[in-house]
């Protein structure tokens, strides 16, 4: 049975069932023949989907049709673990699996291919990098994040941080990603100073503070990147 291809069903119950029939067929001409009708189709609409619905535009490949290439390839090589009676579908299932591996593609690349600051706020045991773009266009998947970021601490900040001191520090960190186009910082002991000149804070109190604004920073990312919406 040939799987129907649409623009807008294009991963279906066959697909699900073709991915099951694929796994328990010992023949390999049989699971070439089921690949090629059923499930190849499915598998490039899906990686295709998500690599321009999320951007993931950052790649050593030539083109975006390569990298595509690469997480089809993937999916098949993984297609064997897929257990329906885990209780997922196989769509859910295989676009997770693609998500995370281009979020780890996309994030390795991007620190290659674009220059960034390193804000770093350290102590002896303690090192946390806020990886700041230097004028990226606004519609990059981390400006972009950034800036909500940015916008939820402030709104919410003395939810976040409820001592009057406290809140003042955050509020001096975040001023550094409001203002991270124009910040020629690359020394983390520049960075510390220029924190102090707008709040009177120790680098214990300041390192503590960061450490709280790097957790949700970085819970904040990581679901934006798995679903596609940001969620404090």
């Amino acid at each position: 049975m040939t799987q129907v291809k649409s623009k807008t069903q294009y991963f279906t119950q066959d697909t699900e069932d073709a991915i099951i029939e694929y796994n328990n067929t010992p023949d390999p001409e049989k699971r070439n023949e089921i690949y090629r009708d059923r499930i190849h189709y499915a598998f490039f609409k899906l990686t295709e989907n998500i690599i321009h619905t999320f951007k993931y535009y950052h790649t050593e490949v030539d083109n975006i049709e390569n990298l595509q290439h690469e997480v089809i390839i993937f999916l098949l090589n993984k297609i064997h673990l897929f257990n329906p009676e885990k209780g997922a579908k196989a769509y859910s299932y295989f676009g997770t699996i693609a998500k995370r591996y281009l979020i780890l593609n996309n994030q390795s690349n991007y620190k290659k291919k674009i220059e960034t600051i390193g804000i770093e706020i350290l102590d002896e045991n303690e090192k946390h990098s806020y990886e700041l773009n230097d004028g990226l266009p606004k519609n990059d998947v981390l400006n972009f994040y950034i800036d909500k970021f940015v916008d939820y601490c402030t709104t919410n900040i003395y939810a976040l941080f409820p001592k009057e001191e406290d809140a003042q520090i955050a509020d001096a960190i975040l001023e550094l990603f409001r203002k991270r186009e124009h910040i020629d910082i690359f020394n983390k002991k520049a960075l510390y100073i220029y924190i102090r000149e707008i709040v009177d804070a120790k680098a214990p109190k300041i390192t503590r503070i960061a450490n709280q604004l790097h957790k949700i920073f970085k819970k904040g990312y990581l679901f934006y990147l798995e679903n596609g919406y940001i969620k404090f």
